[in-house]
């Protein structure tokens, strides 16, 4: 089997309001949706969610990366996902279209094999509970938007933070009181703190039952990190600080952080996620998985590898809840009060149809 045709689109996709965080705001998701097809017919799925903010990488820079990987990839066999990493490695940064394309290429493999793809890696659970993220809003805004989620069904909520040390004090007292004592409360600050910052404000939000929080500081300030976990009562997570297998090491050597966040999009796939879970497993260090703008098509590969590895515990899927319309017509990830779940009868990732009028069509590369 060989990979014969590469199909690329954009895809915009409005948020149902605008998203803050403290890096910046989005009111909508430019991604890349791309099908790769083989000589047998297969067709894969997968997508990128460029960021400028968090990978470095942008639509524009994303196609270009596309036209350079396309001419090393058509003919190859899809099963040989060792030698897509060395092609990968060709084009530097960019990790998003290498997710899309890591992405697809599993998605072929469990349509060959006839299985999901999380059964292809030994499936080791069946669901996974999700959070849902609230932005940035006033403290009022915020317990408003939380108690609504709750009532949808969901025990577990996320807030950004890293504004303001007093005001994401205050959001987050007053998420708590709106939420009660029953659900789940975590904070991502998005590196917006100062250490010192960080190391207060994480004491005095202790007595709210915070589960942890994600980068709270500059992600290049690893010993800030390991400063802030050795002064704080609530367990820090790297997100921003750690892409790839190599970032999980440096902060796993340093014993910076107590959790790591994996985002395929980070880290260029499904692969390079793999090994940094089965990492970080070795390492007594939990994962959470989660994402940034992608539509349900990036979010169901998410899941899939949330199903398939026993160390990633936490999952922050929800960025397709937040959006106002989604590319997937039919198939994928479901939710139900926070359950996210896979078919056990479908073959890839299940992703059946697709809404054509939001695909804009960029190039198709044939063998």
């Amino acid at each position: 089997m060989r990979i014969n045709r590469i199909e690329a689109y954009y895809v915009d996709i409005p948020y149902l309001e605008p998203f803050r965080i403290a890096l910046g705001t989005s009111r909508m998701s430019r991604n890349i949706v791309l099908k790769i097809y083989t000589d047998e017919d297969y067709r894969g799925l997968g997508e990128a969610c460029p960021s400028r903010r968090i990978t470095f990488d942008t639509l524009e820079s994303s196609i270009e990366a596309l036209e350079k990987l396309s001419s090393k990839i058509l003919g190859k066999d899809p099963f040989r996902i060792e030698v897509f990493q060395e092609i990968y490695g060709s084009v530097r940064g960019n990790t998003s279209i290498k997710a899309a394309i890591d992405m697809a290429i599993y998605d072929l493999i469990g349509k060959y094999c006839g299985k999901p793809v999380y059964k292809i890696f030994g499936g080791y659970r069946d669901e996974i509970e999700t959070d849902v993220t609230i932005g940035i809003k006033s403290p009022h805004e915020m317990a408003e938007s939380a108690k609504k989620w709750v009532k949808k069904g969901f025990r577990k909520i996320k807030i950004k933070v890293g504004i303001n040390p007093a005001e994401d004090i205050e959001r987050i007292r007053m998420v708590r009181e709106a939420i009660g004592d029953n659900v789940e409360l975590r904070i991502d600050a998005n590196q917006g703190w100062s250490v010192e910052d960080a190391i207060k404000v994480l004491n005095k939000v202790e007595k709210y039952d915070i589960k942890f929080c994600e980068q709270p500081v500059l992600y290049t300030d690893i010993d800030g990190l390991k400063k802030v976990k050795e002064n704080s009562p609530i367990p820090i997570m790297a997100d921003e600080s750690v892409h790839n297998s190599r970032d999980a090491l440096k902060v796993i050597e340093k014993d910076a952080v107590d959790l790591i966040n994996i985002k395929l999009m980070k880290s260029g796939g499904i692969n390079e996620a793999m090994r940094i879970a089965h990492m970080c497993e070795a390492a007594g260090v939990p994962n959470m998985i989660g994402c940034m703008g992608e539509s349900k098509i990036g979010i169901t590969a998410a899941v899939h590898t949330a199903l398939a590895f026993k160390n990633i515990i936490y999952y922050d899927l929800d960025s397709d809840l937040l959006h106002r319309e989604d590319v997937v017509l039919e198939g994928g990830a479901s939710i139900d009060n926070g359950v996210r779940r896979i078919p056990t009868d479908i073959a890839g990732y299940g992703i059946h149809r697709l809404r054509i009028k939001m695909l804009h069509p960029i190039k198709i590369w044939r063998l």
